[in-house]
């Protein structure tokens, strides 16, 4: 017994540190993350090289569901309430009804491939209906794609609240076709989902409220705080999964609500909820990927591909643009949401689900929610940048690298120590002075410590201690990281640069362009505002008169800081507009297009009508009854008209034509 103990030990930290290193192949490659871990569990399992024989369902899903509420947790804790305001339209409608339109779109095409009873298919559907949080993170905020506020917004917070909808989905449905579907099976599905998702975020923000109330009132070791936020974290997902809550949707509100809020030792916590999700993702990951048996996907791999393309090119685009026309996202951005859609580690630990509770097509869906996955991944998960440059969406950085390390101060400060390693290229390091309530309190200089006052200036490679609160912590970001990739990029941000507050008209005089009259007391900040409209980004242009206005810097709130000026007008490349995923504005214009149009077509048709009536009988007659005989009887029927009354017997009399009646 106690070899077997230490053999699944050893066993178990190979894994762990094999998967480790190989995420290394992710960094240099761009390969999915998510993707290395399972190919390192399918190659230790019982068809691959390891041989190790794993068939626990049940362990599988207990693992993976502590390791998705460790995920989801913190999850919410990283989500800044900032980002929260910009998405959480978009994202609660595409974490409800986009999930929903998912399910039943995949449900259909998966009752013709498979053959299987319409509520099982359904099923299907639910299972791969969410994004995988994880590979979504990995790839956004690793892989250095830097997207507009809203759009990487959307996609992270939908990634992060759309698993709770997939797992009430794939529960209810379960149940239902375990138990029996009932005769109104919407309904009974309507009920359930206002238990859960009622009680999963009353549960979740009580959670919340909770939590940092006792990490700020009991006094702990500063060792303890952030295992006892864990755990208080697990507890809050087992409560409220046993009182037919959504146990996830809790865990996920609970974070939220504690990471927007002032929590003492919070720097601590997030060090240690960051390497509790990297272990909790590398322990399911390989553990699904143990479970697997790739000798038995052979015969679900074509139905499998099939309705991995029918997810990526069909549901889940549908999803998005249905859910987010009324928001009006750009074209390209709806079409790059849909496609960083990636199926993960939630759509194979769902697919235990089936198999746990005894449904006959258990097993068929296992193996083909996990070759939709693969597909997801490979497909998807190798090409987000790509896409990204192809629709043209990626924006200049905000500010370029910065070494930084966060130290909380003990107690209830509202305070913490930063320490910045100096950029050779700042803008501290070129000169620019620290603000006052910035003052750094200590400088490392070569090894040796300096008193501020002492050091003199501060030079590129010095380690800067500062207080500050943390709301200030992005301001001083700017002033230590290192020069923007493109920062200096004429062509992008334009031959001079002005402050956000400098009236246009000022401008137009000294570079002699015409400005006009109800611009004259507008800022250069003014006029981007009024043509970009709101959600400003960098390198953002619009041409007034002979040069162009470029955004050049912006604050938090995408407000105007400084504004280049390009003198001569760059032949900007065309943006690539693809023709679908219309926003609500867009289809506003095509409908009023087409009701123009079908006016005008009216009003021809009414016009035609009125010229063919412009020579009625009477009036025929009267032009025609000057003529000769002979000429007059060769008037042309189509020009007399089809409804020119009929000679009557009189009209045979010679003497009569041309007489009215």
């Amino acid at each position: 017994m106690i070899e077997s103990m230490n053999l699944v030990i050893l066993i178990t930290s190979i894994l762990v540190i094999v998967a480790v290193f190989t995420s290394l192949v992710s960094f240099r490659v761009g390969a999915p993350l998510l993707l290395v871990f399972l190919v390192v569990g399918l190659a230790a399992g019982e068809d691959g090289i390891g041989g190790i024989m794993f068939d626990n369902a049940p362990l599988a899903y207990f693992i993976g569901s502590i390791a998705l509420a460790l995920i989801l947790f913190d999850s919410g804790f990283e989500t800044q309430l900032r980002t929260l305001k910009i998405a959480a339209g978009p994202s609660v409608v595409l974490a409800t009804f986009g999930v929903m339109i998912t399910t039943g779109v995949i449900g259909g095409v998966t009752w013709l491939v498979l053959d299987v009873p319409w509520l099982v298919a359904l099923l299907f559907g639910a299972i791969v209906s969410s994004t995988d949080a994880a590979a979504v993170f990995f790839l956004l905020r690793v892989g250095g794609i830097n997207l507009r506020d809203r759009t990487r917004s959307t996609l992270e917070v939908e990634s992060g609240s759309n698993d709770p909808m997939a797992v009430f989905l794939t529960i209810s449905l379960v149940e239902l076709i375990v138990l029996g579907g009932g005769d109104n099976v919407a309904f009974e599905l309507l009920q359930r989902f206002v238990l859960q998702i009622g009680l999963g975020a009353v549960f979740g923000l009580a959670g919340g409220v909770a939590i940092v109330q006792m990490i700020n009132r009991i006094k702990l070791e500063p060792g303890l705080v952030p295992i006892i936020t864990m755990a208080c974290a697990l507890s809050l997902f087992g409560t409220t999964s046993i009182l037919g809550g959504s146990g996830f949707l809790a865990v996920y509100v609970a974070g939220l609500y504690a990471g927007n809020k002032q929590m003492r030792m919070s720097v601590g916590v997030r060090r240690f909820q960051h390497v509790t999700t990297w272990l909790a993702q590398i322990a399911m990951f390989v553990t699904l990927g143990l479970l697997a048996t790739p000798s038995e996907f052979g015969t679900v791999l074509i139905p499998g591909v099939i309705l991995a393309l029918v997810l990526v090119f069909v549901a889940r685009p549908v999803a998005v643009w249905l859910c987010l026309m009324f928001f009006n996202f750009s074209r390209n951005d709806t079409a790059f949401i849909s496609w960083v859609g990636l199926r993960g580690a939630v759509s194979i630990l769902l697919a235990i689900v089936p198999m746990v509770e005894g449904v006959p097509e258990g097993q068929l869906l296992f193996n083909t929610a996990f070759i939709v996955v693969i597909t997801s991944l490979l497909l998807q998960g190798w090409t987000i940048r790509r896409m990204a440059r192809w629709l043209g969406i990626i924006v200049p950085p905000r500010h370029g690298p910065v070494d930084r390390i966060d130290l909380e101060l003990p107690g209830n400060a509202n305070q913490e120590i930063v320490v910045y390693r100096v950029h050779d290229a700042s803008a501290v390091a070129t000169g620019q002075r620290i603000p006052r309530w910035a003052r750094p309190s200590l400088i490392l200089r070569d090894g040796t410590s300096l008193r501020p006052h002492s050091a003199g200036p501060i030079q590129g490679g010095d380690q800067v201690y500062i207080i500050t609160p943390p709301r200030h912590v992005d301001l001083l970001d700017q002033l230590f990281a290192g020069p923007a990739e493109g920062a200096n990029d004429v062509e992008l941000f334009g031959d001079f640069s002005f402050p956000a507050s400098t009236r246009i008209a000022d401008i137009g005089r000294l570079y002699g362009f015409a400005v006009e009259d109800d611009d004259s007391e507008l800022t250069v900040a003014d006029i981007l505002e009024r043509d970009l409209a709101d959600n400003l980004e960098l390198g953002d242009r619009i041409v007034y008169g002979t040069v162009e206005l470029i955004v050049r810097r912006t604050d938090d709130e995408h407000g105007v800081i400084d504004v280049g000026l390009a003198v001569e007008q760059q032949v900007a490349k065309p943006k690539r507009k693809i023709p679908i995923f219309q926003s609500r504005s867009e289809l506003l214009l095509i409908w009023k297009d087409w009701q123009k149009r079908r006016h005008a077509q009216k009003d021809a048709a009414r016009t035609a009508k009125l010229d063919s009536d412009a020579y009625p009988q009477d009036l025929l007659e009267e032009v025609t009854e000057d003529l000769p005989e002979d000429v007059a009887d060769d008037v042309p029927d189509d020009i007399a008209g089809d409804d020119a009354p009929e000679p009557d017997a009189a009209s045979d009399d010679p003497g009569t034509k041309g007489n009215h009646p």
